[in-house]
C-alpha cells in the first residue's frame, strides 16, 4: 500500500502517490526558479501547469486509473523537458536543440485562431493547420460562396464545430509548436515581441494621416503585386500544361500516322500527294519527316514539364543527342525531297488529232461523261475481268477516287477553221527530270475517247499505264466544231469544261434538266436559249398573277 495525496493543479484535482508528489514538487520548484526572472513568470508557469494537468488527465483516462504514480510523473517530465537540460542548452547558446526527445515538428491541431481573425478565426485556424497564408483560405471561401453560398454555409458549420484556441497550449498546438519548457518560453517571447510590434504600430498610427495613407498605399500595391505574381504563375502553369497535352497529342498522332503510312503503303501509294514520291525514296522521306517533327515536340514537352512540374532540366548530352538527330532528319528529308522535286524539272507535250465523224443528227453532237472504270492489264488479270465480269460494265462510283491526284482533264470548245467536219485535238503533257523522261511519262498514259454516231463520250481522267510516281500527267482536249454546230452537253461534264453548263440550264428555265444546249457562233460557244420555252413560262406566270 502506498500513501496518496490530493493535489490541485490549476483547478484540477488529482490523487497522487507521495513519492510521485515529491518528484513533481521538485520539478515544479525548478521550473518556477528558472522562470523567476522572466517578464511574466506567473503566466508561463501557469501555462506549464495547465499542460501538465492535461497530460495527467490523458494518462489516467488511458490507463483507467485513479492515482498518479512516479512513472507518470517521469513520463510528463520527459515530455516537458528537464530544467537541468534546458538550462544547460541555454548556457551553450543553443536552446533549439536542448532536448533529445524534441526532434521533429509537433502534430498540429485544428482550432479557431482568436488572434488573427476577420469574423471567427476559422480561415486563420485552417491556415495554421496546413501551414499556409490565411489570405488563400479566405479567398477560397469567398470564391466558393459564389456557388450557391457553399462557402458561407461551410464557414458557419466550422465556426460551430471547431473549438477556439483559448489557452497558450491551444495556440501552440494550433501552430505545431512543442508543448514543453522550451516551446512555452519561445512562444511567450514571440508573443512579447508581437506586443512590442503592436506598440510600435500604435506609435506609427499616431503619425499624421498623410503618412499612414502613404504606408497603406505602399502595402496595398505590394500585396496586389504579390497576388498578381502568384496568380500569373498559376495561370502560366495551367497554360503550359494545356500546351504540353496538345504537344503530347501531336506526338501520338505522328506515331499513328507513321504506322499507317508504313502499314498501308500500298493503298497510300495511289493517293495524292503520296503518289509523287514513288517507291525509291518513300521510306527515307517518311522516317526523316517523322523524326524532324517529333524531336521538336519532345523538346517542347520536356521544357514545359520543367516549367509546370519543376522536373529536372534536359541535360547537355540529351539535348545534344536530340539536336543531332533533328539536324540529320532535316538533312535527309531535304536531300530526298530535292530528289523528288528534280523529277519535275522539265516538261514535254505532244498532240494527237482525232477526226470527228459527221453526226447522224443534223449538225448536232451530244457530249457525255464516261464513268466506266478503266483497268490496266495487271488489274484485269488480277480481277479476272474477262470471266467474272464478261458483258458487264464496271462503273466508277468511288467519289474519293477523283481526289487521289489532281484533276488531269480539261475540255475546251472552239470554232473550227474547217467548215466541213469537227476535230478533237488531244494535247498530252507531263514532267520529268529531263525532256526525254518527261516525254516518255506523257506517252505512258491513255485517254479513252469514244464516238458513237452523234454521241461524243469523254473519259473522266487520264490514266497512267504503270505504277510509277505521278509527274503531273494531264491532257488538254480541244473540240473544234464548225459554225452553227449545236452541242448538247451533259451536266456531269461541268467540272471539266470551261463553260457554265448549269447557268445555261437556268437561262432556259430547265434547272432539273440533265443537259444544256450550246451553239457555236462567231464569238465562240454560246448558250442556246429556247425563246419559245421562256416565253411560254412568262405567259403562264402572268396568267397566275391575274
Amino acid at each position: 500500500m502506498n500513501k496518496t495525496i490530493i493535489i490541485n493543479i490549476n483547478g484540477t484535482v488529482f490523487h497522487i502517490e507521495e513519492q510521485a508528489y515529491e518528484i513533481l514538487k521538485r520539478y515544479m520548484t525548478g521550473v518556477k526558479r528558472h522562470f523567476f526572472d522572466s517578464e511574466d513568470s506567473l503566466e508561463i508557469t501557469t501555462d506549464i501547469e495547465n499542460r501538465i494537468a492535461e497530460l495527467f488527465t490523458e494518462i489516467l483516462q488511458r490507463e483507467n486509473r485513479q492515482a498518479i504514480i512516479d512513472q507518470d510523473v517521469d513520463f510528463v517530465i520527459e515530455q516537458m523537458g528537464a530544467v537541468e537540460d534546458f538550462e544547460g542548452a541555454a548556457a551553450d547558446g543553443d536552446i533549439s536543440t536542448g532536448y533529445t526527445y524534441a526532434t521533429g515538428p509537433e502534430k498540429r491541431r485544428l482550432f479557431r485562431d482568436p488572434d488573427d481573425h476577420l469574423v471567427a478565426g476559422v480561415c486563420s485556424g485552417i491556415a495554421n493547420y496546413f501551414d499556409t497564408q490565411p489570405v488563400w483560405i479566405r479567398l477560397a471561401f469567398a470564391i466558393s460562396t459564389l456557388f450557391a453560398g457553399t462557402g458561407l454555409f461551410l464557414y458557419v458549420v466550422l465556426w460551430i464545430v471547431l473549438p477556439k484556441a483559448v489557452t497558450r497550449a491551444d495556440r501552440m498546438a494550433m501552430k505545431g509548436e512543442k508543448l514543453d519548457l522550451q516551446g512555452f518560453k519561445k512562444n511567450f517571447e514571440a508573443e512579447m515581441h508581437h506586443v512590442k510590434g503592436r506598440l510600435q504600430d500604435a506609435h506609427l498610427e499616431a503619425q499624421p494621416f498623410i503618412y499612414r495613407f502613404r504606408d497603406f498605399i505602399r502595402e496595398f500595391f505590394t500585396f496586389t503585386g504579390s497576388f498578381v505574381a502568384q496568380a500569373s504563375k498559376l495561370i502560366l502553369k495551367l497554360i503550359g500544361f494545356a500546351f504540353m497535352l496538345s504537344f503530347f497529342s501531336m506526338a501520338i498522332a505522328l506515331i499513328v500516322m507513321l504506322v499507317m503510312v508504313v502499314g498501308f503503303n500500298k493503298d497510300l501509294h495511289l493517293m495524292f500527294p503520296f503518289n509523287i514520291i514513288g517507291n525509291r525514296y518513300e521510306i527515307w522521306l517518311y522516317l526523316s519527316a517523322f523524326a524532324a517533327a517529333l524531336v521538336p515536340l519532345l523538346t517542347l514537352i520536356l521544357v514545359l514539364a520543367k516549367l509546370v512540374f519543376n522536373t529536372r532540366s534536359i541535360n547537355r548530352s540529351t539535348a545534344s543527342t536530340l539536336l543531332v538527330v533533328w539536324i540529320c532528319a532535316i538533312s535527309i528529308f531535304v536531300f530526298f525531297a530535292t530528289k523528288v522535286a528534280s523529277g519535275f524539272k522539265s516538261s514535254a507535250t505532244f498532240d494527237e488529232t482525232i477526226s470527228i465523224k459527221p453526226s447522224t443528227a443534223p449538225n448536232t453532237y451530244y457530249l457525255k461523261l464516261d464513268n466506266t472504270r478503266f483497268f490496266t492489264a495487271e488489274d484485269s488479270a488480277r480481277l479476272d475481268i474477262q470471266s467474272k465480269f464478261h458483258g458487264l460494265v464496271v462503273t466508277n462510283d468511288d467519289e474519293d477516287s477523283d481526289e487521289q491526284e489532281p484533276r488531269n482533264v480539261s475540255i475546251y470548245v472552239e470554232k473550227s477553221d474547217d467548215v466541213t467536219k469537227p476535230v478533237l485535238i488531244e494535247r498530252y503533257r507531263s514532267k520529268g527530270p529531263d525532256y526525254e523522261k518527261a516525254l516518255f511519262n506523257a506517252r505512258n498514259t491513255r485517254y479513252n475517247f469514244i464516238q458513237k454516231d452523234s454521241v461524243l463520250t469523254f473519259d473522266y481522267k487520264l490514266h497512267r499505264l504503270n505504277a510509277e510516281a505521278w509527274h503531273g500527267e494531264e491532257i488538254e482536249l480541244t473540240l473544234k466544231v464548225p459554225l452553227n454546230t449545236n452541242l448538247v452537253v451533259d451536266k456531269n461534264l461541268d467540272p471539266y469544261m470551261h463553260v457554265n453548263i448549269y447557268r445555261c440550264a437556268d437561262d432556259n428555265k430547265q434547272r432539273e434538266a440533265t443537259n444544256a444546249r450550246f451553239i457555236m457562233t462567231d464569238n465562240g460557244l454560246q448558250c442556246k436559249v429556247d425563246t419559245l420555252v421562256t416565253d411560254t413560262i412568262k405567259v403562264n406566270t402572268n396568267a397566275k398573277k391575274f
